[in-house]
């Protein structure tokens, strides 16, 4: 009897121990902590393989490449298409320039980066120098340029470029010298004479900069400095030129151009 009553005693006493005791919380386990994680969508399935292959180094090449490729728009192989006027030098004419020319140029743009340039034109002159006993004619010639553009701001959008260049050119043309006279030392009489139907030719280099931005539509503007010299020319027993044909003055070496464009593509 009294062995029984000890063990409900013993069994009252740890009862009243548990209910005393604070309530364990059990934190459940969140559902997402439960799945396998996926990799980031913006990593490419050849990254992601060649990590789980465990070709990190080459992972992170490509990384690399993909980050480069979110950062700069890549530009297809043809970007665009222009044709342009030079009227540069007929705005030039119109304030008085003794000489001008005026070209066609067509441009194709690649990867928004090299621009393969052609240009056909045809330049004149007409000049009677100040203080001088002559007149000189360039007659209405053709001349034609090679060349290569290279577009400093090829990540950005085509519609505004930043240009350096170079060009290969070739000029074949007539002139005359007319009403040039000469008064002698001796008897102080005046005589004139002329030349007229000289030909000559002439092949030159130039390397230019500019800027090119568009107006409105298809249509945009372009600026371009030259800076130029001559590889031959070509003499005659009486004269030498003093103008050639989309190269401007002999004896300089600047000049600018200013040609509107119309892009087709």
């Amino acid at each position: 009897m009294k062995r029984t009553l000890l063990i409900l005693v013993t069994m009252l006493v740890a009862a009243v121990g548990m209910a005393q005791q604070p309530e364990r919380h059990v934190t459940p386990v969140k559902d997402p902590t439960n799945r396998t994680l996926e990799p980031d969508r913006s990593l490419s399935e050849a990254y992601v393989a060649q990590v789980l292959s465990g070709d990190t180094l080459r992972a992170q090449a490509e990384a690399r490449k993909d980050s480069l490729r979110r950062v700069y728009k890549r530009y297809p192989l043809i970007t665009g298409l222009s044709v342009g006027v030079n009227i540069g030098d007929l705005l030039l004419a119109a304030f008085g320039q003794d000489y001008g020319c005026v070209d066609v140029e067509g441009v194709l743009n690649m990867w928004n980066r090299l621009q393969p340039v052609v240009q056909v034109g045809v330049g004149w002159a007409k000049s009677t120098p100040d203080e001088m006993n002559y007149t000189y004619r360039g007659k209405l010639s053709p001349y034609f340029k090679l060349g290569v553009n290279y577009n400093i701001l090829f990540k950005h959008s085509p519609d505004y470029q930043a240009l350096v260049g170079y060009r290969f050119g070739y000029s074949t043309f007539g002139y005359d010298v007319t009403d040039v006279t000469y008064t002698g030392n001796y008897w102080r009489e005046t005589t004139q004479w002329q030349l007229k139907g000289e030909h000559s030719h002439a092949v030159w280099g130039e390397v230019c900069a500019g800027l090119k931005v568009k107006l409105w539509g298809p249509v945009s503007m372009g600026w371009m400095l030259r800076y130029h010299w001559l590889h031959t020319y070509g003499k005659t027993t009486h004269s030498r030129p003093w103008y050639i044909p989309g190269y401007g003055t002999r004896s300089g070496r600047l000049a600018v151009s200013l040609t509107v464009y119309y892009n087709i593509k």
